[in-house]
C-alpha cells in the first residue's frame, strides 16, 4: 500500500504535507522495531489502516485555525498525528497512559517537523485545559470513554459541528450506543473510502458538554 491512497482521497495536499505523510512508513518501521506501537502485520498497511483511517475524521469535519484538539489514548499517534499534518494551523494535544508510546509520537513529530503537536504521558482525566474537539480511536466503550472527557469542551463552537467527540469505531455499535445513553451521530467511512477495510468503520460524533 503506497502513499497514492492518501492522494486519491486528499488531492489538495501541499508538497510539505505530502513529504510528511510519505516519511511515516520509514519512521514507524524504525521505531516499531524498538517499541511495538503497531501490530507487525499492519506496518505494510500503514497508509490504509492507520493514516487514512485517522483521516476519516477529516472527511467529517475540517478543523479550523486556532482550534484545540485533544487525542485521547493516542498510542503511536493515531488519529492525532495524521490529522495534525492535515490541519497545520490547528493545535493537537496527544495523551496516552503508556510513556514509551508518547516517546515514539514525539520522535516522529520532530523528525517530520510538526510544530502543532504536543504529546504527554498522562491519563485522559489528567489532561488540563479546554478543547474544541476530542478525537480517539477505539480506546474503550463509549459509556466509559465519555466520563473521561466530560467538562473539557470550550463553550463556544465555531465549526460546522458543535464542539464534541469524534470517535473512530468499527462493527455493529447498536448495543454499545444504547448502553452509553448518549445521543450520537454516525458517519460511515464506506461513504468516503471504497476500500474493503472501511466497510464497517465509522466516525461516531457526540456533542460535548
Amino acid at each position: 500500500m503506497t502513499f497514492d491512497i492518501i492522494l486519491k482521497y486528499f488531492p489538495g495536499l501541499t508538497p510539505q504535507q505530502q513529504q510528511q505523510y510519505e516519511r511515516l512508513p520509514e519512521l514507524y518501521s524504525f521505531w516499531n522495531s524498538q517499541i511495538n506501537v503497531i501490530s507487525r502485520k499492519d506496518i505494510d498497511l500503514l497508509f490504509e489502516r492507520h493514516i487514512l483511517h485517522s483521516l476519516g475524521i477529516a472527511k467529517v469535519i475540517s478543523f479550523l485555525p486556532g482550534e484545540n484538539i485533544l487525542d485521547v489514548g493516542t498510542g503511536g499517534g493515531f488519529p492525532g498525528l495524521p490529522l495534525a499534518i492535515m490541519f497545520p494551523d490547528t493545535q493537537f494535544y496527544l495523551v496516552d497512559s503508556i510513556g514509551k508510546k508518547i516517546k515514539v509520537v514525539n520522535e516522529i513529530a520532530n523528525a517530520i517537523g510538526l510544530k502543532n503537536i504536543r504529546a504527554e504521558h498522562i491519563r485522559a482525566e489528567e489532561a488540563s485545559g479546554k478543547f474544541d474537539f476530542v478525537v480517539s480511536r477505539a480506546v474503550t466503550q463509549l459509556k466509559d470513554f465519555y466520563p473521561w472527557v466530560k467538562g473539557k469542551f470550550n463553550k463556544t463552537s465555531k465549526n460546522s459541528l458543535p464542539n464534541g467527540i469524534l470517535y473512530l469505531k468499527g462493527g455493529d455499535l447498536k448495543q454499545e450506543i444504547a448502553e452509553s445513553g448518549l445521543a450520537v451521530q454516525q458517519f460511515h467511512l464506506k461513504d468516503f473510502f471504497k476500500e474493503e477495510f472501511f466497510e464497517t468503520k465509522q466516525v461516531v460524533y457526540i456533542k460535548g458538554k
